[in-house]
C-alpha cells in the first residue's frame, strides 16, 4: 500500500461505508429494485472510467442484432438536456452524449435511448418501441434499482479491481466485493500474447469476489484501419494523435507499434472541442507536415459540431476500434448470452 493509499485511507472507509450500506438494503429488499419482462444485459465496472465498455456494447449489438430488435440505454455522460430521450435524426452529440450518439450513427435499426432514471427509462422505451426485444444497459452496475437479467463486469489487465482500493485511495466506485454481482467478468484490453499462466492467475484472483458459476473472458484491443474524414485521404502514416481517454496509453501504444508517431495530444475523457482546440492541431499537423489521428469516439463531437474543414488541406483520420475475445472465448461468450435471453423469456412463457 503506498503513502497516497495510507493518507487517503480515512476518506476511503467512509465511501465504503456509505457504498456499502446502500448495497445492503438493495440486497435486503429495503430499497427496491425492478427486473422487467424484457431481457436486460448490462455493461458496467467497478471502477471509474477507462475499461471498454462502449466497444463491449458495440460487440454485443453485433451479435444479438440478428436474432433480436435492440436498445441501448446510458446516462448520457456530459450531454447537454435532462431527462429520457429516444435518439432521431435530427439529434447531436449534445443532445445524446459522445458514446450514445456514436451508437446511432453506426447501427441501423437500433434503437439509442438515454436518461438517468434506468428504472424510469426502460417502459419509456418499450412504449415508444414495443418491438424491442433486448435492452443494454450502459454502465448501470451501481444503478441498483434496476436488477439486470445478465450482469457483465468489465474490469482492466492493467489493474484489475482486485488490486485496487475505494474511492478516493483508488478508483473503485464500490468495495471489490461488488463483483459478486456479474455473471461474467470480462478482463479487457489484455495483450495479444497473454500466456496460459497470467490467465489462470487472474482467473483464480476473480474468482476470490465472484459468485460460483460466473464465467471469466479475456479481450483484447483490435484496432481498424485509419478511417479518411473527408474524400480521397492517402494515409502517409505520420502522425499527430489527439484524443479525450481515461486511459490512451494503449492506444499510444499501438499508434508508435504501427505507425510514425510525431506528437501526442491529450485531453480529458469525453472532452468537448472548441474550434480553437481543432485550428492549433491543424497548425500543429501542418508544421509537422503530418496527418492528425484521432478515435471514433472523438470524431463524432468534431463531425457533429462541424468543427472540422476538409478544404484546408490538413488531413484528418480516425481508428476504429473493436473487441477481440482471446482464448477462443468468443464462440463461448456468444452462447452464454444467447442462452441467458432463451432461458429468459422461456420462463416468462411457463410462468
Amino acid at each position: 500500500m503506498n503513502l497516497r493509499v495510507l493518507l487517503l485511507y480515512p476518506f476511503a472507509l467512509i465511501y465504503t461505508l456509505i457504498t456499502a450500506l446502500r448495497n445492503h438494503l438493495f440486497n435486503i429488499e429495503y430499497s427496491r429494485s425492478f427486473n422487467y419482462d424484457i431481457m436486460t444485459i448490462n455493461v458496467g465496472n467497478l471502477s471509474v472510467g477507462g475499461t471498454g465498455k462502449s466497444p463491449m456494447v458495440e460487440y454485443l449489438i453485433r451479435c444479438l442484432q440478428p436474432s433480436y430488435s435492440v436498445a441501448t440505454l446510458s446516462r448520457g455522460y456530459k450531454r447537454k438536456t435532462k431527462g429520457f430521450l429516444i435518439a432521431n435524426k435530427n439529434s447531436t452529440v449534445s443532445d445524446l452524449g459522445d458514446e450514445p450518439y456514436q451508437f446511432y450513427t453506426k447501427f441501423t435499426h437500433l434503437t439509442v435511448a438515454v436518461g438517468e432514471n434506468r428504472a424510469l427509462a426502460i417502459p419509456r422505451i418499450l412504449m415508444e418501441h414495443p418491438e424491442t426485444q433486448v435492452i443494454l444497459l450502459d454502465d448501470a452496475y451501481q444503478h441498483r434499482t434496476v436488477r439486470p437479467d445478465f450482469n457483465i463486469l468489465l474490469t482492466q489487465y492493467a489493474s484489475p479491481f482486485y488490486k485496487d482500493f475505494v474511492l478516493p485511495a483508488g478508483l473503485l466506485r464500490e468495495t471489490r466485493s461488488g463483483a459478486r454481482r456479474a455473471n461474467a467478468v470480462i478482463i479487457t484490453k489484455c495483450p495479444d500474447d497473454l500466456s496460459d499462466t497470467s490467465k489462470n492467475k487472474m482467473v483464480e484472483e476473480v474468482k476470490r469476489y465472484t459468485k460460483e458459476n460466473a464465467s471469466i473472458y479475456f479481450t483484447g484491443i483490435k484496432y481498424g484501419i485509419p478511417t479518411p474524414y473527408g474524400q480521397g485521404y492517402k494515409f502517409t502514416g505520420k502522425v499527430i494523435l489527439f484524443a479525450g481517454l481515461a486511459n490512451i496509453k494503449p492506444l499510444i501504444a499501438h499508434i508508435k507499434a504501427s505507425f510514425e508517431l510525431i506528437k501526442v495530444v491529450s485531453f480529458p475523457d469525453h472532452y468537448d472541442y472548441t474550434q480553437k482546440d481543432i485550428d492549433s492541431l491543424m497548425q500543429q499537423a501542418n508544421t509537422h507536415n503530418a496527418q492528425l489521428i484521432t478515435t471514433e469516439k472523438d470524431i463524432v463531437k468534431i463531425r457533429s459540431n462541424v468543427l472540422f474543414d476538409v478544404s484546408n488541406g490538413t488531413e484528418l483520420f480516425y481508428l476504429p476500434i473493436s473487441v477481440q475475445f482471446l482464448f477462443g472465448q468468443g464462440h463461448e461468450f456468444d452462447k452464454v448470452i444467447h442462452k441467458a435471453i432463451t432461458n429468459k423469456y422461456e420462463q416468462e412463457e411457463r410462468e
